[in-house]
């Protein structure tokens, strides 16, 4: 049985210590050809993605309740014009008498026409589809059932048609559609993760068979199972830094460009979904999570199968 030149030279002068780039030489491999490195880089750059997306969707929803947060908004429903306007005074001058009315605007009916265009068509107007009078109330606090309640029946006398409703209510169901985003993103993080401690694992078992003659004679001078580990360990740590640091690399760019195509929308609610600097943080350390990883799992699998084989 032969072994690498290594191995014919430590049996020349005896036991030779298994550390540095003579232990590396034991197991000799070609790290950019191999699958490993480009599947740790996929993977780096599939969860950087995904990352992306759920901090993306977290600060969305958390810059729409910000907006929102104190929001209410009073609608006279009326079809006749000049009751309709009489309430609408009304209700601005009960509303102003309140206490924690930060902000108080009745809407102009040509901007409530404009709202209503894409609807209706060109060139429509109240006469055609009567709209409601419209007041935009901001409160000093959150908006919660009891401060609507005081609301409608502040305004029950002067503006019995009136509806008061939270601005935030509107958008309950987008809210709802965010979290579940954000769940998905999580998840998918946890089933790469996995996916990439088992493709380390798969290699790692792989690399033990094909060097298993090797491992013996290994052995047979005294090293020890932590020894042989670190050689395996070593291999890991470089393939897992340079697949990190491509995936990185190739997960940036894929959310720059989806960052892109969402800003060209000129959306006020897509604009807050933009990254902070403890995001691009976050999604930096990503390949080193993914270097722990590789290399916490080459380990374990290392020496539960050193455990087994003598």
């Amino acid at each position: 049985m032969s072994g690498p030149p290594v191995l014919a030279r430590a049996v020349e002068r005896g036991l030779a210590p298994l550390k540095g780039k003579q232990a590396a030489q034991l197991l000799p491999k070609a790290r950019m050809g191999g699958p490993m490195l480009w599947v740790i880089a996929i993977m780096v750059a599939m969860t950087v993605l995904a990352a992306g997306g759920g901090l993306a969707v977290t600060n969305l929803a958390n810059s729409a309740r910000g907006d929102l947060d104190g929001g209410v908004t009073v609608q006279i429903i009326e079809a006749d014009p000049a009751a309709r306007d009489a309430q609408a005074s009304q209700a601005l001058e009960t509303l102003e008498r309140l206490e924690g009315v930060t902000s108080i605007r009745l809407v102009p009916e040509e901007e409530l026409s404009a709202l209503v265009e894409p609807w209706l068509g060109e060139g429509s107007s109240a006469s055609v589809v009567p709209l409601p009078a419209l007041i935009d109330l901001r409160l000093d606090g959150p908006v919660d059932d009891a401060r609507l309640e005081q609301l409608r029946a502040a305004l029950r006398d002067s503006a019995p048609d009136a509806r008061v409703d939270a601005q935030a209510n509107w958008l309950g169901p987008v809210f709802s559609a965010f979290a579940t985003l954000k769940w998905l993103a999580i998840v998918l993080i946890g089933l790469l993760a996995l996916t990439s401690a088992a493709a380390v694992y798969l290699a790692a078992r792989n690399a033990l068979n094909a060097n298993r003659n090797t491992i013996e004679i290994v052995h047979l001078l005294g090293g020890t199972d932590a020894q042989i580990a670190g050689i395996f360990q070593r291999s890991i740590l470089i393939d897992s830094a340079l697949g990190g640091a491509a995936g990185l690399a190739l997960g940036g760019i894929m959310v720059s460009v989806m960052g892109g195509q969402f800003a060209a929308l000129e959306s006020g609610m897509v604009s807050g979904g933009g990254f902070t600097g403890i995001d691009w943080l976050i999604l930096a350390l990503i390949p080193l999570a993914a270097v722990l990883i590789a290399l916490l799992t080459a380990r374990l699998t290392v020496m539960r199968s050193l455990g087994k084989m003598l």
